[in-house]
């Protein structure tokens, strides 16, 4: 099991330049929260209110504020005896939210294919030139926020805020999900050759086989962070708990 003060000291770059004053307590969550989702505490990573504090160099209040705010989201458990942990990845969770995701985002995509208009597929485009040049130079840190973004321009062109707003709210969870799957390279090629085949069926308008993939691609992914979670329990490594 991690804990927070055995973590690479750099994972609290990101979390020293905070606001002043009213806006502290916000400023914490909003770090602490982006270093979750995007892995620099990973699962079962305890937080400690006290040494989050010092290493920040600010009052205890706004550390605490934020852990409550994260707990309620879901993103932190609390252990009576032992504090604040990085919440796992449930067997149960990972089906629910990738059976979730393919029914919304399966549908997000149908009306994309429909409803976009001339010139509107170049981003999407731009996203997967971009995607293959850090692949190509290995960074594969940089891959899941390009995934990220190809998705919310694809679901976009749906022009349903009340189905993007739906998809949103799975937002974090879904994040901590693609830093799993595209951590490997393999796995990261072949999400790029399904968005490849994604945007193709885009400029065809054919709505049938854009929903089809969308739908594939989310199940394929259920299917490698089960794997690595079956993987990190049989190991007997804490983290992907059940």
């Amino acid at each position: 099991m991690l804990e927070t003060e055995k973590i690479d000291p750099t994972a609290f770059e990101g979390l020293r330049s905070l606001p002043a004053r009213s806006s502290l307590g916000q400023g914490v969550y909003e770090r602490l929260k982006q270093a979750i989702i995007q892995g620099d505490f990973g699962p079962g990573s305890r937080v400690v209110e006290s040494r989050l504090a010092g290493a920040l160099g600010i009052s205890r209040t706004p550390v605490r504020e934020a852990i409550h705010k994260l707990e309620r989201e879901g993103l932190l458990r609390q252990d009576p005896k032992r504090g604040f942990f990085v919440e796992g990845l449930g067997r149960e969770d990972i089906e629910e939210t990738f059976g979730i995701r393919s029914v919304l985002e399966s549908y997000a995509a149908r009306l994309a294919a429909i409803r976009h208009i001339e010139g509107e597929l170049q981003p999407l485009e731009t996203k997967l030139e971009d995607y293959q040049k850090r692949l190509d130079r290995g960074d594969l840190g940089a891959l899941p926020q390009i995934n990220t973004e190809f998705h919310d321009l694809l679901y976009g062109l749906s022009r349903s805020p009340r189905l993007v707003k739906m998809i949103n709210d799975l937002r974090d969870h879904i994040y901590r999900y693609r830093v799993v799957i595209l951590k490997v390279k393999d796995m990261a090629e072949l999400s790029h050759a399904d968005h490849r085949l994604m945007l193709m069926a885009m400029k065809q308008r054919d709505a049938d086989r854009v929903e089809r993939l969308v739908k594939d691609h989310l199940l394929r992914g259920q299917d490698i962070v089960l794997k690595e979670f079956d993987m990190e329990r049989n190991s007997g490594i804490e983290g992907l708990r059940d």
